[in-house]
């Protein structure tokens, strides 16, 4: 018999939480904030208190511009071949979705198991359905990421006033594989982007949590805790926290690339197989001179 690759997390979870029973006693967070720093290792700036890798917002501000494509080649480049997930249903789609991502997985209902994970979270104060609990510890800034395995009917992780809430919370987005309700009321909610498998007017049944701020599977892509968000028209891009500022640092410069290509173009100063091709040495010195003029730091080098 095989395990879907949720279920091995959970099953490492729950075998992490019998090793450190101290921390793991009444939560259903499973991981320690000792493991979510030993699994990123690559990591190596801020971290929340729980041990969530904190990109800075400066970082998360020069990511607005970044496209699926251009990020795509970076994270090629550095060996992470599964970090784009496409096919969502975009409710208030504007200005790019950023942000720092909180996990959470769901799994189909089973009682004994459930009996557990709502007297655990009783003692932890807890309130309200389990879709609830991960609300409360957003952050400015922070993308909710639920794995709720492509449930639709009666897989809606929320409506309108759970929308309201995490986005008083974070002032950012959702992301969920599974669905939403309450459509209208949350297209009511400005600025509040959701990228969802679909909708329905059920109400979520027959599920429970099993993990926060865990590894979770969203389609093709592991997710970890602390990974930065970017959707854009063509889907979400799940980017390691250790390449965010690489991301945003290439993405510039092939910004200024592209600017200066094509004013060339249109002076007709060289051929497009020529701003095609590499580079010679005297276009990259006339390159480096006009960012010079520009005002730009950055150079490129010959």
């Amino acid at each position: 018999m095989t395990m879907t690759k949720t279920a091995c997390v959970v099953a490492f979870a729950i075998f992490a939480a019998m090793a450190w029973p101290s921390r793991a006693g009444a939560q259903v967070d499973l991981f320690s904030k000792e493991q979510r720093v030993e699994f990123t290792p690559q990591w190596s700036g801020e971290r929340f208190a729980d041990g969530r890798p904190k990109v800075a917002d400066s970082v998360l501000a020069r990511l607005k511009d970044v496209t699926a494509d251009e990020a795509w080649d970076v994270l090629q480049d550095a060996g992470f071949r599964n970090q784009f997930e496409g096919g969502w249903k975009v409710i208030n789609p504007g200005e790019r979705l950023v942000g720092r991502v909180v996990t959470a997985v769901f799994m189909p209902n089973r009682p004994d198991v459930d009996s557990v994970i709502r007297a655990n979270g009783k003692k932890k104060g807890r309130v309200g359905d389990e879709n609830s609990w991960i609300i409360d510890i957003l952050q400015p800034g922070d993308v909710l990421v639920v794995d709720l395995f492509g449930k639709i009917r009666y897989g809606t992780i929320i409506g309108d006033n759970l929308g309201t809430a995490i986005f008083a919370h974070s002032h950012n987005g959702l992301i969920v594989n599974g669905a939403v309700r309450d459509v209208t009321g949350i297209q009511q909610i400005k600025g509040f982007q959701v990228y969802t498998r679909g909708v329905d007017p059920s109400a979520l049944e027959h599920v429970m949590l099993t993990g926060i701020n865990v590894p979770i599977r969203i389609g093709d892509v592991t997710v970890m805790p602390g990974d930065v968000a970017i959707g854009d028209p063509e889907g979400v891009t799940f980017v390691p926290p250790q390449l965010a500022e690489k991301i945003a640092d290439d993405t510039e410069m092939d910004h200024l690339v592209d600017e200066w290509g094509h004013t060339m173009l249109r002076e007709g100063k060289y051929t497009p197989g020529q701003i095609d091709a590499k580079w010679t040495k005297r276009m990259v010195d006339e390159f480096n001179s006009w960012l010079e003029k520009k005002g730009s730091k950055r150079r490129m080098e010959p």
